[in-house]
């Protein structure tokens, strides 16, 4: 069995559902501290004038240590409007943005007090539209708050009788590969290969949630996904692309476990 881990972000991008898709399980971590201005609760879509952020405030002052499932959503700003206004106007004109059009007016249409509570059908809801079969877990489910990259990893790992754990490509800096193998757990990494496809206005923007693929290829995204990336590395130095998604997080990976 083949296990991942990550936070639950909001409206994930594509390296994401790459790791899901290689995994049997899919354990979001919400069990761990909450990084501001990090993606768990913003990403980026493709708008006319570039990429735009889609960001849900939430409260953090007095809260630097909240968990993630601990997060409380700001809903005096007018948010669900705004998000749903941009995304609109963005991909109105996609080609398959009318068959997934649906579930965002719901959501942006509703009030939602905990960011968990969003961000978890949102990654479910695509999981299911690419096709995804991998089952998704909350770290609470599980009972796991162990701290540490290597301990909350391998703990998951072992409460569900894993024999591969597949982490993102910065694990290689901070995880002890070593504890893994005292139980018999493989450690590989992730080496993700972003795709290029169609996109609305212009040139082509990478790193953008991936709603952005799903409303301009629909049921093509998962083998558009599928077959840009190569098998998974385990022994070499890991590099990659100028990707904000790994520069932003990269200081919070140690303490969070992104991975």
């Amino acid at each position: 069995m083949i296990v991942t881990i990550h936070q639950p972000e909001h409206l994930p991008w594509l390296g994401f559902f790459d790791k899901m898709r290689q995994a049997d399980i899919c354990v979001l971590l919400d069990t761990t501290q909450f990084a501001k201005d990090d993606f768990q609760n913003r990403n980026r879509i493709k708008a006319e004038e570039g990429p735009a952020w889609l960001t849900v405030p939430v409260f953090k002052k007095g809260a630097a240590h909240q968990l993630i499932r601990e997060v409380k959503i700001c809903n005096d700003r007018n948010w669900e409007n705004r998000c749903w206004s941009k995304m609109f106007l963005s991909y109105r004109d996609a080609p398959f943005f009318q068959n997934y059009k649906e579930f965002f007016l719901e959501t942006y249409n509703r009030e939602w007090s905990d960011l968990l509570a969003l961000n978890d059908p949102i990654i479910r809801y695509l999981r299911d539209q690419l096709g995804l079969k991998t089952e998704l877990l909350l770290a609470s489910e599980l009972g796991v708050y162990e701290r540490g990259g290597t301990m909350v990893n391998l703990e998951i790992c072992r409460r569900l009788g894993a024999h591969t754990y597949l982490s993102g490509r910065n694990g290689k800096a901070y995880l002890d590969e070593n504890v893994f193998a005292e139980h018999d757990i493989e450690v590989r990494y992730q080496d993700f290969h972003h795709p290029v496809y169609p996109q609305l206005w212009g040139n082509f923007h990478p790193f953008m949630a991936a709603v952005d693929l799903l409303f301009n290829c629909g049921n093509a995204s998962l083998e558009i996904i599928a077959k840009a990336n190569t098998p998974l590395v385990t022994q070499e130095t890991l590099s990659g692309p100028d990707n904000p998604h790994l520069k932003e997080s990269v200081n919070g990976a140690q303490k969070a476990s992104f991975s």
